[in-house]
């Protein structure tokens, strides 16, 4: 990495507290903490902290985090860097590339508005442009991946600011290489949309909000408009008006087990084969014996979460005695943190959701949220 004046690093601030980052307001203070504005900025920052082997927290929109109450003892940098550049444009595709602080749903917004669809049913949900490739971002039948191209990243093995493309990524469910371990930081996303004023519905919930069927093309707007409906109705938007806001969102991922463990649930249990590949076709010539077929493979079901928690036994509202971390009274999937909870608190309550779950269908249930200092399964 090139060499950068002191005047490129981002002023250290100490003992701020983190639960003002976080969507779920929770999280003790920072012993230092960075925010830089600029890509400069955050280069040079980022550099600095790993020459010196500080202990390193990247946050971003603070909307997929639970950090404890102790705090992080080392250096706590925040992304805020902004910045959308068109990179290349035709009269069908639109290229971007967008800085890591960017709001995800102002980036969305702006799209919609401008005609360029991709991205349209992620509308409303929290948090950074940066964090949205991590976990490959998914709702109503759409996830990042569908519009991505790649990022710039900032290797923590080499120093160096490479390039990943999707394939590099291996984005899979609210999965990706960075999730699974790749070390570094993401300092923009690049984006390929397309020029178009309509969009496929390509998920059953939203198709009857609409009023249509599924493969039905709906003007950009229109979808965007009935996704944050969706999510209000579940308060899985950031509404200071709404006490369930204060969340990290769904809490939980929708668990993917082999079929004959879903075969196991009760009929009215919703479930999606999401590992349902054809046999290919074999050639064999003539006068040749074929060799024996592969043994089937395993097929692979997607489960609801939400189901799996209420029939569990924990209802929408569901408090613990004393607890002041609730499940959300609109949304299962949903823990809330209404007055004044702590981490504790909040870890408590996603360690006995999960027990239930297991103890009733022997399923695990893995938690959606970055854990920072506490335990939540």
């Amino acid at each position: 990495m090139t060499d950068t004046a002191p005047s490129d690093r981002a002023a250290p601030q100490h003992n701020v507290m983190l639960a003002d980052l976080t969507t779920i307001r929770v999280g003790g203070p920072a012993h230092t903490l960075l925010r830089p504005t600029t890509e400069q900025e955050l280069l040079a920052s980022v550099h600095d902290v790993w020459q010196r082997g500080d202990e390193w927290l990247l946050i971003g929109g603070g909307s997929n985090m639970v950090i404890s109450d102790e705090g992080f003892d080392g250096t706590v940098i925040h992304i805020a860097t902004k910045g959308i550049h068109v990179t290349d444009q035709s009269d069908t595709t639109l290229s971007v590339r967008v800085q890591a602080g960017e709001s995800w749903d102002g980036l969305v917004a702006r799209l919609v508005a401008r005609g360029w669809g991709g991205l349209e049913a992620l509308s409303g949900i929290p948090g950074s442009v940066g964090a949205a490739p991590i976990q490959n971002i998914g709702a109503y039948g759409q996830e990042v991946a569908s519009a991505l191209t790649g990022i710039d990243f900032l290797d923590y093995d080499s120093g160096e600011l490479v390039h990943l493309t999707t394939e590099e990524l291996e984005l899979g469910y609210r999965s990706s290489v960075i999730k699974s371990g790749r070390t570094g930081v993401v300092v923009a996303v690049h984006f390929t949309l397309t020029a178009s004023p309509t969009s496929t519905v390509q998920y059953q919930q939203l198709a009857t909000a609409l009023g249509v069927n599924v493969g039905d093309n709906v003007p950009l707007q229109q979808i965007r408009d009935t996704v944050l409906a969706l999510r209000a109705s579940k308060a899985m938007v950031l509404d200071p008006n709404e006490p369930d806001s204060a969340s990290c969102g769904s809490f939980f991922t929708n668990p993917i087990v082999p079929e004959h463990i879903a075969r196991a649930l009760p009929a009215d249990a919703p479930r999606w084969v999401i590992d349902d590949d054809p046999v290919a076709d074999v050639v064999v010539p003539l006068g040749e014996t074929p060799a024996p077929p592969p043994p089937p493979k395993p097929r692979l079901v997607k489960l609801s979460a939400a189901w799996l928690i209420e029939h569990s036994g924990v209802h929408k509202g569901f408090r613990l005695p004393g607890s002041r971390a609730a499940v959300s009274t609109k949304h299962s999937l949903a823990i809330v943190n209404r007055t004044g909870a702590d981490a504790a608190e909040i870890a408590e309550l996603a360690r006995y959701i999960g027990a239930c779950v297991l103890s009733r269908y022997g399923i695990h249930l893995q938690p959606e949220p970055v854990s920072v200092g506490v335990e939540l399964a």
